[in-house]
């Protein structure tokens, strides 16, 4: 059996999913030929660039453009000029990838991004391969974009990601809810103990953990001069080196700072509550590790609806200043029946095994 693991290379959750899948197939599938390919690496060099560049630049400094480009290409009345539009541009930049599709003519190709999903159902719907085409929508809402005909399957990331996709018209027999494909590290047990002593940390307090991208978006500085005094605080500023260097300077007792890190799962073990971005496989990742969010600095578009989404699935709460966000940690903090109704909600609604129950049923031709 060959299987084609797709993605693109915007955003690391795509690529996070898309090794999860990939570590699963070959720990458990033997003999199973599987291939990771980075969609934009097969596309022109310009529109290879102008991808990366552009998601960053309006990530970071132009997330008003981002949010109105989202909506615009939401709206169901423009969706014949947007998405064809679209699907031009991504016709006439990724020949090399539909190639490579064509000439695999894999068993499977599992996307993890929207745009290898298009060529790969639009390549299926006029049988130029005949792979089964399964998208996996990494965002706990749905953007009209990772809808293709051609599509075989789409993998659901909770109840109302799914209500989403058969409001679209995608037939149900067609979703799997299975989840956001997350790395096993986040499905393994932990033992609090022993990971409190390695970073210094008292057992017994109340410890808050934040976390907002590799960007190290949000007023963290100000979240952590409001709470230091009153609970163990992780601080992960990623690649925001201001911001490590202000806090590291400020030597806050019981504050813990770091950068870039690869042990998150660690840090999420032994932290009570995580001030973070909804974006859709972190918090499939916190998820799994029983962490109840706060959810703060979402992207206009997919976060904030992947906000809502965890929201109205009783899992997550979103605070919109320093104040709230302090109040929305200590009302956790002082009321930990609270948090215990939020652990218990988590535990019903996660899917830890998302890659494992995606895998199997691949594996096993049950798709």
């Amino acid at each position: 059996m060959k299987i084609i693991i797709s993605y693109v290379s915007a955003g690391a959750g795509h690529l996070k999913a898309a090794e999860a899948l990939q570590h699963y197939l070959r720990q458990s599938c033997p003999g199973v030929d599987v291939r990771l390919v980075d969609a934009l690496k097969e596309s022109t060099v310009f529109f290879r660039f102008s991808y990366l560049a552009g998601y960053t630049l309006l990530i970071r400094y132009a997330t008003f453009l981002w949010a109105i480009v989202f909506w615009l290409t939401s709206l169901k009345f423009l969706r014949p000029l947007t998405r064809g539009f679209a699907m031009l541009i991504n016709y006439l930049n990724t020949k090399k990838l539909a190639n490579l599709f064509i000439r695999e003519n894999a068993d499977y190709i599992i996307s993890t991004h929207f745009l290898p999903s298009e060529i790969a159902a639009g390549l299926k719907k006029r049988g130029k391969i005949t792979s089964k085409v399964i998208t996996v929508v990494t965002d706990y809402g749905v953007h009209p974009y990772w809808l293709s005909q051609g599509t075989d399957i789409y993998v659901a990331a909770s109840s109302f990601t799914r209500d989403v996709l058969i409001k679209e018209g995608v037939d149900s027999s067609s979703i799997r809810e299975f989840g956001i494909p997350v790395d096993e590290k986040f499905r393994q047990a932990y033992n609090r103990g022993e990971l409190c002593r390695k970073f210094g940390l008292n057992e017994d307090r109340f410890t808050l953990l934040i976390m907002t991208g590799s960007f190290g978006f949000g007023p963290i500085e100000e979240i952590v001069d409001a709470l230091y005094k009153d609970m163990q605080i992780l601080v992960v500023c990623a690649s925001n080196k201001q911001l490590f260097e202000k806090l590291k300077l400020k030597d806050y007792p019981g504050v813990r700072v770091f950068g870039f890190v690869d042990n998150v799962q660690e840090l999420m073990a032994v932290s009570s509550v995580i001030v973070t971005k909804p974006g859709g496989l972190s918090s499939s990742e916190l998820l799994a590790m029983d962490l109840a969010p706060v959810f703060i600095a979402a992207i206009p578009g997919q976060e904030t609806i992947n906000m809502h989404a965890l929201e109205s699935l009783g899992v997550g709460v979103s605070a919109c200043s320093v104040k709230d966000i302090r109040n929305k940690v200590l009302d956790y903090m002082h009321h930990p029946e609270k948090l215990k109704i939020v652990r218990e909600r988590i535990k019903e609604i996660r899917k830890p095994h998302a890659a494992g129950e995606l895998c199997d049923a691949v594996c096993q031709s049950r798709l």
